[in-house]
């Protein structure tokens, strides 16, 4: 199956990102290979396009147009953006995927979902730790080069104008994600549902930690051989892997949450809670708690609950699991070539199926119209708080605004009046230009703003802020609250579409035409 990777870089050498996809790299130091005269290696096999640039002067090409519309000068602003696409190595024997085919895939793919941004397409083949999968690294410029049209991922304000810069929303990954599983499928590539929540979620920050803590503890049990001990211990547990390793060990042997709970606190020193709906585990080293959501669905109340009901015969029958997309055995290519999958994928479908049953009739949903009905008015619902959203969240960029140069108004105020007053302006200037300068922007700024003259005070500006973002993280967490909705309205729509079409009789012969044979 394809995957898809996300990393942001704050580096503002973009050569860095040319001389990592081209030459070779020790994987656990991470610095660049040499050979006996010092030379730089380049790697075995790769494949390289650039999008909007010449890939050999990418790096170049970037500070140009972040100099042109005067972006990412700050150290924190993030310069740019990462994605992996990392093939099934099945696919190489099975598939007869190759570096230069998945490089042609992964080239239209960047032209789809980054138009007008300068990238670098490389593609290869030894995979990590030479596991021998092929992936393809797409690296853009966080500013848009030119202007296109605007996409349905994009939910920011003028993201389509030349100048602004990329959003890695979850918006923009789900459609790329999307985009990648339907290539893959139509490529009759190996591929999973890169939609569906991670039974284990291991991001790149954790596997890289995991990484370094193993070569560490690697290191320390080689010293404690050479003395002649034994280590006692060799493999390294980030925070997260111990929590699930020890939630795994007691989840299957408790029947109830209450039993759960005692014995990660007894034998493991884990505390967990149920709040808003949600299991967050606390690990014995750390202060702060670690949401089920961080660490995969198999550690939430929903699955977990379902493996404590497990344990009664007959209350299994009343489990529920969360709505996936009956898949269509018609379409599927890997499922037309494997008779074992299409047997697996028929099962999971009748689970579906019976899950989309009980939503439906949980929720009330006398008909198939009263579904549709209720899905629509959903988006429509999700559509306007987006916009009141986006409305307040601009309120808010504009309120900040007032608020700075208001107070640098105030702060240089002082020294702008000794200065009108000053005998000799131009010296005077040249020692207070900094100041003088601050309080003419500020003031220059607040003319245009406040037209009749009448500015609002900070303390006004300060309240009217705390209220905002008080109403800001209400709507937030309302849409993010409708997003679930809608995911679970969508999903038993199209489900209900199946279920109905699979239902649909054959036509009935006619005896006549059968005596008539």
């Amino acid at each position: 199956m394809a995957i898809v990777k996300h990393i942001k870089s704050r580096n503002a050498n973009y050569s860095a990102a040319i001389n990592y996809l081209l030459f070779e790299h020790d994987e656990k130091t991470g610095k660049k290979i040499v050979d006996e005269s010092g030379r730089s290696i380049l790697r075995k096999e790769f494949y390289m396009d650039g999008l909007n640039c010449d890939p050999m002067s990418f790096d170049k090409e970037c500070e140009l147009t972040n100099a042109h519309f005067h972006k990412n000068k700050k150290r924190e602003d993030i310069k740019s953006h990462h994605y992996i696409i990392s093939y099934d190595p099945a696919d190489v024997t099975e598939n007869g995927l190759t570096g230069e085919r998945a490089q042609a895939i992964s080239l239209e793919l960047a032209k789809q979902m980054f138009p007008g941004y300068q990238a670098l397409v490389v593609t290869h083949t030894d995979g990590h730790n030479e596991s021998g999968n092929i992936h393809t690294h797409i690296v853009i410029n966080s500013v848009r080069k030119t202007a296109v049209e605007r996409q349905p991922y994009m939910d920011k304000p003028h993201e389509e104008v030349a100048g602004y810069k990329h959003r890695s929303t979850d918006k923009f990954m789900n459609t790329f994600k999307k985009t990648v599983m339907d290539r893959c499928l139509q490529e009759g590539l190996h591929q999973i549902d890169l939609l569906a929540p991670a039974e284990r979620k291991i991001t790149q920050k954790e596997y890289m930690a995991q990484k370094h803590g193993q070569q560490t503890i690697d290191e320390i049990n080689r010293k404690i051989i050479e003395d002649g001990l034994k280590p006692t211990s060799t493999v390294f547990l980030t925070q997260k892997e111990y929590l699930r390793q020890a939630i795994d060990e007691c989840a299957v042997t408790s029947s109830n949450f209450d039993e759960f709970q005692s014995k990660l606190l007894e034998l493991f020193q884990i505390s967990v809670i149920e709040h808003r709906g949600r299991y967050s585990y606390l690990h014995p080293d750390r202060q702060k708690r670690i949401s089920e959501r961080a660490l995969g669905t198999r550690y939430g109340k929903e699955h977990l609950e379902q493996t404590f009901l497990r344990k009664d015969p007959l209350a299994i029958l009343y489990v529920r699991s969360h709505l996936c997309l009956v898949v269509n055995l018609q379409t599927n290519v890997k499922a037309m070539q494997s008779p074992a999958y299409a047997h697996r994928v028929k099962l999971s479908n009748l689970q579906q199926m019976a899950n989309t049953i009980i939503y439906v009739q949980e929720h009330g949903f006398d008909t198939q119209s009263d579904l549709k009905n209720t899905l629509l008015a959903s988006k429509q619902e999700l559509k306007e708080m987006q916009t009141q959203f986006a409305q307040h969240r601009s309120n808010l960029r504009t309120l900040n605004d007032q608020i700075r140069y208001t107070g640098q108004y105030y702060a240089n105020k002082e020294i702008y009046s000794q200065f009108s007053n000053a005998k000799y302006k131009g010296k005077y200037r040249k020692e207070h230009a900094k100041e003088i300068q601050k309080y003419e922007e500020a003031r220059d700024w607040l003319r245009s703003f406040y037209q009749d003259g009448k500015m609002t005070s900070l303390k006004t500006l300060t309240l009217q802020k705390e209220k905002l973002q008080q109403q800001i993280a209400s709507e937030e967490e309302a849409i993010s609250s409708l997003k679930e909705k809608l995911k679970d309205l969508d999903t038993a729509d199209q489900n209900v579409d199946a279920i109905l079409q699979m239902q649909i009789p054959e036509p009935v012969k006619s005896k006549t035409k059968d005596l008539e044979r």
